[in-house]
């Protein structure tokens, strides 16, 4: 089995998860820029984090056999910082590098006005650079949220195909699948959706232009999940054939439209350095 997980915050994860990941049948991920828990204090730090996103990471990610993408934006929890602002200014630099495969995470946390004009502004961004976006609905207030990202998705001029509306639950996945977007679900131990609830929508739905994440960060989450799924399908009576699909070839199909996704599955390989640091300690 090959998964491909399409929305993870590696940055938060240890060693082991990438270990535990690979032996679960994982061969790439796409890891979305996003808040880190503690407000940042000026634009410098994103830039620090977006050099990570784009240096140390994937070749982390490679010790262990797994490729490495990312997304880069301005998250929308931190557009009502003025401090962050400047970030914007500066994200075309980064959307032009070569493991960059869209703009995201972008979209509503509170659906402030600051937050309306940062993911117009994004979007924007994604059509210069002919990037695929990734948008993050709200957790509060979802059935609404949800609508007005898809009324400004629609004004931005992107094509539909383009844009993967994120932790949607089975309130939201019909409006979204009825524009052309594509669906994105993030599979939580405790929250957002479950493995079981998202069989039921993919035997309501159908696996067309849907994309099962792990979304996995520094919270009650399981990098695992994306492996907790495709079991769950074949339990329930999918084929194999149907797991890669969501698992893989949709992951593939939608960052693809990027033009930078590509793949070559690297041999797990411990003993390189990055900037002089390596991934095991002590020589062990």
């Amino acid at each position: 089995m090959r998964i491909f997980d399409p929305h993870i915050h590696m940055t938060s994860r240890t060693t082991d998860d990438y270990e535990a990941m690979y032996a679960a049948g994982v061969r790439a991920v796409v890891e979305p820029a996003f808040w880190l828990g503690q407000p940042r204090t000026s634009p410098e730090s994103f830039y620090d984090y977006f050099d990570g996103l784009l240096g140390w990471e994937p070749h982390r990610a490679a010790q262990f056999g797994i490729q490495h993408f990312c997304t880069i934006a301005l998250n929308p929890k931190e557009a009502n910082d003025p401090r962050c602002l400047p970030v914007l200014d500066e994200l075309d630099r980064y959307l032009a590098k070569d493991r960059v495969v869209a703009v995201g995470e972008i979209g509503y946390d509170s659906m402030t006005p600051q937050e309306d004009e940062a993911l117009a502004r994004q979007l924007r961004l994604a059509v210069e650079h002919e990037l695929p976006a990734l948008v993050h609905t709200p957790h509060r207030d979802k059935a609404a949220g949800t609508h007005r990202t898809l009324d400004v998705v629609r004004e931005s001029g992107i094509a539909p195909e383009l844009v993967v509306l994120d932790h949607l639950n089975e309130l939201t996945v019909g409006t979204v699948l009825d524009s052309g977007c594509w669906a994105g679900f993030s599979i939580y131990p405790r929250t957002k959706m479950s493995e079981d609830r998202m069989v039921e929508i993919l035997k309501e739905h159908g696996t067309d232009r849907v994309l099962v994440n792990s979304a996995a960060d520094w919270g009650r989450s399981d990098p695992l999940k994306t492996r907790r799924t495709a079991d769950a399908m074949l339990a329930a009576g999918f084929d194999e054939d149907d797991v890669d699909k969501v698992l893989w070839r949709n992951p593939v199909a939608f960052y693809g439209q990027s033009g930078r996704l590509e793949l070559e599955e690297p041999k797990p390989d411990e003993t390189s350095t990055f900037e002089g640091n390596s991934i095991r300690r002590g020589g062990a």
